[in-house]
């Protein structure tokens, strides 16, 4: 088996190609996108050096699910998944911003709350919570979409103030996050899950906003499971989680948190195994549907000819 981790495919009426951490985005004639969901695996913002197999049909799989699921709240970018590692769909402006939405204390949230801040991204954080705690109502905590580096926080006042987004379409943005974030919870709890936290970005084509990228995926967003998260509150441990948070944990633990000077522990074969099975776990928990592993024997072939064939029609 081969995990994908690099792709340079050469598609008729190529404009050119963005390779992201974990995404290869082959732009056709700024009309179309292909997307390329590969096995690269990110953390704290950094590429690790083995890719995990599976992980991206995991990723573009439950995307495809869950933009199926909610594209009657905002109209979302894809037309196609020809390839289990492939979206192709609109090629649209994004905006420069991350609408990251948080249900719950975890994560960066948390951090910054122990730390002894009570605002973040502008939003302010009651007094007296704990970590995994439920938020009175979801807040939205927005990032900037660095082109390099690391994305930093960004309060709804700077967005606006700075011409990021206009007051009007940022209303719209926040209307489309809660709504879709409310979607994904819904599904969630009927799966015995919790959705967390989780992140959306949007583009804008011919005037028109589109949710574009992935949604509610293991790199986008946290779950919990629901059954025991009462039990696990009230004596203070810690949660059981469906996320990433496990392979930045074990980085954590093993000195690394994507700071100058650290050095990325060695990924054996076995910790590699471990996080592909636990995508997969991850994937059946989140959609209910069995996970059928595609053919990882010349996967860069496979994906190749499935993406000619979708295009020549």
């Amino acid at each position: 088996m081969k995990a994908i981790t690099s792709t340079s495919f050469n598609f008729p009426n190529q404009v050119d190609v963005y390779h992201g951490k974990v995404r290869d985005v082959y732009n056709i004639n700024n009309d179309f996108l292909v997307m390329v969901v590969s096995d690269r695996i990110s953390a704290f913002d950094v590429v690790l050096p083995k890719g995990i197999p599976f992980k991206g049909q995991v990723l573009n799989q439950l995307a495809e699910k869950f933009l199926e699921a909610t594209k009657d709240i905002v109209p979302n970018w894809r037309l196609a998944s020809p390839d289990p590692n492939v979206t192709i769909g609109h090629c649209c402006k994004p905006y420069k911003v991350e609408m990251v939405i948080r249900g719950y204390l975890t994560g960066h949230a948390w951090r910054t709350y122990k730390s002894g801040k009570r605002i973040l991204c502008g939003v302010e954080m009651p007094d007296g919570m704990k970590e995994h705690q439920k938020f009175p109502e979801p807040i939205i905590t927005p990032s900037t979409k660095a082109d390099e580096g690391h994305d930093e926080d960004i309060s709804r006042e700077e967005i606006i103030n700075q011409g990021i987004v206009s007051e009007s379409e940022y209303v719209q943005l926040e209307n489309y996050t809660r709504k879709i974030f409310q979607r994904g919870t819904d599904i969630a709890a009927e799966r015995g899950l919790i959705l967390v936290d989780t992140k959306y970005e949007f583009g804008k084509k011919d005037g028109k906003i589109y949710l574009i990228d992935e949604i509610h995926t293991p790199d986008s967003s946290r779950y919990f499971y629901a059954e025991g998260y009462q039990q696990r509150q009230d004596n203070n441990e810690p949660q059981k989680q469906l996320s990433k948070e496990f392979v930045r944990e074990w980085l954590m633990e093993n000195g690394f948190q994507g700071k100058d000077g650290q050095t990325i522990p060695e990924m054996n074969d076995k910790f590699v195994q471990s996080v592909s099975e636990r995508y997969i776990e991850l994937y059946e928990n989140v959609s209910g549907n069995k996970f059928v592993k595609s053919d990882l024997q010349d996967p860069l072939n496979r994906i190749e000819k499935n993406v000619l064939s979708f295009l020549s029609q």
